[in-house]
């Protein structure tokens, strides 16, 4: 029988569970990274929360590592790319944690608004002068909620229940269901920032989120405004909030993460941690407690011990990196690599919010099995914004949960390729589509680009540009990446006709474009618009 090592503290239900199943499992919980390495080869399967780090030596003496299993959402201690060139299922409980999160939040948005922290503080030195801890009402105040998945999306509907106004960002998510959680959506942060009495975080640690709310963020903000954050830590530049908070334009913060998190295991005699914030009687610090509830404890411990089992007994299961196995997926393989790529297209090159995919099969694709391309169509679709990791088995839901529409249709007919994959965004304004097709039996390649023709390979990284249909583009393109050692491995241009007066062109390159070159093409003459495209 399989073993399984648990090395971080998790409720004992999974635990018993996974051993009523006849698995040999092993719990040296707060096992050190040395230790760890020392064993790890004789084990199946791991389970972890947050404090173990399953990365780089780990890994290499992991020989017979067939999952990994996180009991939470984020996946961040796991290098799940090399889990993926080992073939090591990686797998968590995204939802798991949930109401526990959302809860976290709400119960930190009064504690900011009521001054209980302080006021708890204060009693039990004796001080009970109630005058020096007034605090606000939320009811009829505004609450702005910065990412509305599901926890953000919890919150909403808590915060709308305590009376606040609530208004709503979340670029990704239809307006029919913003409409359904009784909320206003705003269309840019700023507008967010200069209305709300209350900031709340719900969104991925991603780089583009790093300091999202800084110096100039918090000095839109209304005076006496107050933020909570119960996401990730970093989102929040914190030296611009011990600013805004001194000098008395913030009322005051909220924070269950940090930037820099502590030691969440030393005694307070051992502690070395510190944070100009804790200095602050206006900031309520709590250690990371999001997901600490009892039912959460319970739902994340069962949830990954059944995941972990039934990796372990060859089941399908809603992998973080794994696509299903079924039936001659080989074969389909180069059609959910292209279609995984057209569907990761359109919010790199594009921000309107898409309501409806239409998703479209021709030639001899009609006899095959496409629900699998279409789960892949959908995937890198959402991969490109999902707050989560999103598989083959979970993309469906997803797209669901957003409110966007899905349809497929099959037909026979086509003339110039043997098999073309049409996927159609549809949106207010209009709708744009994109087409790929396979050669022979694996030759992946984008055919149509929002109705330019093209033959091109989809590699790792490339440019998407539209300029002005003029001489000395290409030239210019092609000179402006040389001059920044940006090697051009293919590139291809195209029109609609000879009438048109604008141009697309694809530039496959070697590595990664820099935001600093990026923004050198858009500010060059003829040049209309430049994308990157990351495959």
């Amino acid at each position: 029988m399989a073993k399984i090592i648990v090395t971080d503290k998790m409720a004992p239900n999974g635990i018993d569970y996974l051993k009523s199943k006849g698995f040999e499992v092993d719990t040296p919980f707060g096992i050190s990274p040395e230790e760890l390495e020392k064993i790890i080869g004789e084990y199946d399967a791991i389970i972890v929360r947050s404090a173990t780090k399953l990365k780089g030596a780990v890994l290499d003496k992991a020989v017979n590592l067939k999952v990994a299993g996180r009991a939470g959402n984020g996946v961040d201690n796991i290098d799940v790319q090399e889990c993926t060139r080992r073939g090591i299922t990686v797998v968590n409980t995204p939802d798991g944690n949930t109401m526990a999160a959302a809860e976290m939040s709400v119960a930190l948005v009064y504690a900011v608004f009521r001054n209980v922290a302080q006021a708890y503080h204060a009693a039990k030195n004796k001080d009970f002068r109630r005058n020096k801890f007034v605090g606000e009402e939320l009811d009829g105040k505004t609450a702005g909620i910065i990412g509305l998945g599901k926890i953000g999306s919890v919150v909403a509907k808590k915060l709308v229940g305590a009376g606040m106004k609530v208004v709503g960002y979340d670029p990704y998510i239809s307006d029919e269901r913003v409409n359904s959680l009784g909320i206003t959506r705003v269309e840019n942060l700023d507008d967010l920032f200069k209305v709300a009495d209350l900031i709340t975080i719900h969104i991925p640690k991603t780089p583009e989120s790093k300091n999202l709310i800084g110096e100039r963020e918090l000095a839109l903000c209304k005076k006496g405004v107050r933020i909570v954050n119960v996401a990730r830590g970093g989102m929040i530049d914190e030296k611009a909030l011990y600013n805004a908070i001194v000098s008395g334009h913030v009322a005051g913060a909220a924070l269950d993460v940090q930037e820099v998190e502590p030691n969440f295991t030393k005694a307070p005699e051992e502690q070395d941690y510190w944070n100009p914030l804790l200095d602050l009687d206006q900031v309520v610090f709590t250690p990371h407690l999001g997901a600490s509830t009892k039912e959460a404890n319970l739902n994340c411990s069962l949830g990954v011990a059944k995941n972990v089992e039934a990796v372990l007994n060859g089941e399908l299961v809603a992998a973080v990196n794994m696509p299903p196995i079924a039936g001659d997926v080989e074969k389909l393989k180069p059609y959910t690599n292209i279609g995984e790529k057209l569907g990761a297209i359109y919010y790199q090159a594009e921000q309107e919010r898409v309501q409806k995919i239409e998703i479209m099969y021709s030639g001899d694709l009609v006899d095959k099995p496409t629900k699998p391309i279409t789960l892949a169509i959908i995937k890198g679709f959402l991969s490109v914004v999902s707050e989560d990791e999103v598989n083959y088995v979970n993309a469906q839901l997803k797209l669901s949960e957003m409110g966007v529409e899905l349809i497929e249709s099959k037909s026979s007919q086509l003339e110039k390729y043997t098999n073309l994959i049409t996927v159609k965004f549809y949106r207010k304004t209009n709708a744009i589509s994109v087409s790929g097709t396979v050669f022979a039996k694996d030759t992946i390649r984008i055919v149509d680009f929002f109705g330019y023709t093209l033959d091109f390979e989809p590699t790792k990284h490339v440019l998407a540009l539209q300029n002005m249909d003029v001489p000395g583009i290409i030239g210019k393109v092609g000179t402006l990446l040389g001059q920044n050692n940006v090697n051009i491995a293919a590139m291809q241009w195209s029109r609609r006709d000879s009438n048109s007066k604008k141009a697309v062109s694809f530039v496959s390159v070697d590595n990664d474009v820099s935001a600093e070159i990026l923004e050198k093409l858009r500010n060059m003459e003829g040049i209309l618009k430049v994308s990157k495209l990351n495959f």
